[in-house]
């Protein structure tokens, strides 16, 4: 029996003014999808067009396309917080990169991105990661370990130094055959420290729990437990 090519489908809803951009992105959208990869529709429309479009679960944004940047990100968080938000603005601003993580951004693409570099970060996206430069990423964990007044001295749930470091790998977007193999570790262990990182935050995917580490500095503390965590798992 074929299979159904509108079960692959996703739609995604694009924010932006300029007409060049948005060719540019109805081109790269409309290539054919490369094998294991879903076929991408991209939605155009005014902002509360595609806020009230219930199908669509992602939305590309181009700061250009409102005066308040990236505050209009919040709204948009607040009606539909399950909606996933790529941005595109300006580029060699690594301040605003992580500014739109953190706001809530799961991937940022500069101006100068080509295809290949959109339609990778789509991808990442769709299969429930956050994209951007690992170095970013990087200096995100260290903002958040390092932070004056992260506001979570006191974070619940408590996670050890073996939970920190598969956390840290999981945010920058790292497999779970590359944390193994950076900490020395099973890639089954992986998957244990994962569903136990998922039991603790309450998160059920990734990306959720990649958020919790944006939203709750959950890698501000390790458990006083930590030092007698093992390296290798059996």
């Amino acid at each position: 029996m074929s299979k159904n090519p509108k079960s692959d489908l996703i739609r995604i809803g694009v924010v932006s003014v300029e007409p060049i951009r948005l060719a540019g992105l109805t081109s790269i959208f409309d290539l054919p999808a490369e094998q294991g990869q879903p076929q991408l529709l991209l939605v155009k429309g005014t902002l509360p067009e595609l806020l009230a479009d219930q199908s669509l679960g992602y939305l590309v944004f181009d700061l250009h396309a409102s005066p308040d940047g990236l505050q209009a990100l919040e709204p948009i968080r607040r009606l539909r917080p399950k909606l996933r938000l790529i941005v595109i603005g300006p580029e060699r601003d690594d301040e605003l990169v992580l500014s739109s993580i953190v706001a809530g951004a799961r991937a940022y693409l500069d101006l100068t991105a080509g295809p290949e570099v959109v339609r990778q970060a789509v991808n990442v996206v769709t299969s429930g990661s956050i994209w951007a430069p690992r170095r970013l990423l990087s200096r995100l964990i260290d903002r958040l370990l390092n932070g004056p007044d992260s506001g979570l001295a006191n974070a619940d749930p408590q996670l050890t130094a073996r939970e920190q470091q598969v956390f840290k790998l999981i945010l920058m977007a790292r497999s779970n055959r590359e944390i193994a193999a950076e900490l020395g570790i099973e890639e089954r262990t992986v998957k244990a420290y994962v569903g136990r990182l998922l039991r603790k935050t309450g998160a059920d995917n990734r990306i959720k729990l990649s958020m919790s580490a944006l939203n709750r500095s959950l890698l501000t503390r390790e458990a006083p437990s930590a030092s007698s965590e093992p390296r290798r798992g059996a």
